[in-house]
């Protein structure tokens, strides 16, 4: 079995790890500090002393990239409470270090509520072209009940200081599956949501996950949360009307007007390396995943060891059958699927015929496509749209369960 040639690449994408909120959304599960409604970058002095932790873990991480970075992605968290200054910083560190091409794509989510318009053309000024609005829902009593801050007068308010700076790029993230919302209701968000104009949508839908407000209160499948029926006519409502309306769904959650594609994410779904710096941010550079810990504290020693260290990651590679499982679960989120030549890449002889049995039910169903009409003739394995990415889990847990059986049983 051989690497993927994706994989063979040097990084050129940077995400990093704001950790701040507000509050802690009800559904929320990430590694986030909560600062209150009140403080911000420019009033805490435990945003400022994160900056310079972070600042410290990008001078100390090796320059693996032959090129300047073309992607830089601020996620969190709510990178919009950053003070301008401080995005300038991190910006200003990524750039020396590793450096930032010139037409770099500069993400930054940021929640409505959380800034003005002079932080907007702040970071704009600094470099950010490419804004990703965590709207989540576009009717007040949902964003109530799932522990928003904002309300949809904040939405429309951001909405028209993006339009105001001619924000070349911008992304308004739904979720699906809420308490209490119906198939109703999620329609008349997706004719809102449209009506602002992004040229770009993310369309998750709720996962109930431990230790979250959500999992005390409900169980998966029980109202006042959609049945699974229910949540599975929103994805496929939001597939129509989205690529009726323009939007391509080029990715499992995702959709874009022509050219907005998110660059950033595209080089997670396609198994490409990139640097992670942050709380509770993952990288993945020379075949090895590392995560950093998930609290200010413990973070901040990792990085003063990882000082001491010169850098070296104490991670093993990731081993080989890994890397296809990882292929095939990023991958097959695309709409264009992976390459059959790079799938082939990936297996062993014994691994390409467990894989064509798993798969070949889903074939059979239509969840699965093989361009090229037949295995011996693959050119490309894709998931048809819209029922090969709703039943995507199902397709990817049978694949893992075969491999991870024929690995378990086969001679070593």
């Amino acid at each position: 079995m051989t690497s993927s040639h994706t994989q063979l690449k040097s990084p050129a994408s940077a995400y990093v790890h704001i950790p701040f909120c507000r509050r802690r959304c009800f559904y929320c599960d990430f590694p986030i500090s909560v600062l209150g409604n009140q403080r911000r970058g420019e009033t805490s002095g435990t945003v400022e002393r994160y900056v310079d932790v972070l600042c410290a873990e990008i001078a100390a991480t090796p320059k693996l990239n032959e090129q300047p970075l073309q992607t830089v992605f601020f996620g969190g968290g709510t990178p919009s409470l950053l003070a301008v200054s401080q995005l300038e910083h991190i910006l200003t560190q990524l750039d020396r270090h590793f450096g930032i091409a010139p037409t770099a794509e500069i993400s930054m989510e940021m929640d409505p509520g959380t800034f003005d318009l002079e932080h907007l053309q702040g970071y704009l000024a600094a470099g950010i072209n490419r804004i990703s609005l965590g709207v989540q829902a576009l009717d007040d009593a949902l964003l109530e009940s799932s522990g928003r801050y904002h309300r949809v007068a904040d939405v429309l308010r951001s909405v028209d200081w993006l339009h105001q700076v001619a924000m070349p790029n911008w992304s308004l993230d739904l979720i699906s599956g809420l308490p209490h919302q119906t198939l109703v209701g999620w329609e008349t968000g997706l004719h809102k949501a449209v009506a602002l104009h992004p040229h770009h949508l993310s369309v998750y839908d709720l996962t109930v996950e431990p230790q979250t407000v959500f999992a005390r209160r409900y169980q998966p499948g029980d109202a006042p949360l959609p049945t699974d029926e229910q949540t599975a006519a929103m994805y496929r409502r939001a597939q129509k009307f989205l690529t009726t309306h323009g939007y391509d769904h080029y990715e499992v959650s995702n959709y874009a007007q022509s050219g907005h594609q998110c660059q950033h994410n595209l080089t997670y779904w396609r198994n490409q390396p990139y640097y992670g710096f942050g709380l509770g941010a993952t990288s993945y550079t020379q075949h090895q995943r590392v995560g950093r810990p998930r609290t200010l504290a413990t973070y901040a020693e990792w990085v003063k060891a990882f000082q001491a260290t010169e850098g070296i990651y104490r991670e093993p590679p990731t081993p080989p059958m890994e890397q296809l499982l990882d292929r095939l679960m990023v991958g097959l989120r695309l709409k264009q699927g992976i390459g059959g030549d790079e799938v082939r890449s990936l297996c062993n002889s014994a691994t390409w015929a467990t894989l064509r049995t798993a798969l070949n039910p889903h074939i059979d169903q239509g969840w699965v496509i093989l361009e090229g009409d037949t295995w011996d003739t693959l050119q490309c394995l894709r998931l048809s749209d819209p029922e090969g990415f709703l039943f995507s889990n199902v397709v990817l847990s049978d694949c893992f369960r075969a491999i991870e059986d024929w690995q378990e049983y086969s001679p070593h």
